[in-house]
């Protein structure tokens, strides 16, 4: 199996444990005389299998991405690692730069003026390069997803 499969299969067993979750609430209390929609013993037991199958997938997926290296001589985990910490900088970076840039509108020379105290083109540039970094590692990463056999 290739780790992008092994991606997707996580990704269908989250989705299905919520499912199972929503399920057993609906199903784990009824009014005396009725019976429960779907059978809780059985909910439970697909519920563990699931979370078992999970489990076993994240542990393969860890051990892939510890150990596999890119063509940038980073393993797949730094690299997931790098891609998380350039999100978030380009995203904290533009909250500041949309903050600095609201316009307050003034309709009488008494009100108060804001000025931006952040140089927002500079810091744009910063965003757009952030970015394309991003961009760029995302698209390496997802190449080794599908080249990568699962360890």
């Amino acid at each position: 199996m290739k780790l992008a499969e092994a991606l997707m299969n996580r990704a269908d067993c989250q989705k299905r444990v919520e499912q199972l979750k929503t399920r057993l609430t609906r199903s784990a209390k009824v009014q005396e005389g009725e019976h429960p929609p779907e059978n809780p013993t059985d909910l439970f037991h697909e519920l563990n299998d699931t979370l078992n199958e999970f489990e076993s997938l994240v542990t393969a997926i860890n051990r892939t991405n510890s150990q596999v290296l890119l063509s940038t001589g980073v393993t797949i985990a730094e690299a997931l690692a790098q891609r998380d910490t350039l999100s978030m900088r380009r995203s904290i970076i533009q909250d500041v730069i949309n903050a600095a840039a609201i316009r307050q509108d003034r309709f009488s020379k008494s009100e108060v003026k804001f000025y931006s105290t952040v140089p927002i083109m500079d810091l744009q540039k910063q965003v757009d390069q952030y970015s394309k970094a991003f961009r760029e590692l995302d698209t390496t990463i997802q190449e080794a997803n599908w080249k990568t056999k699962l360890l």
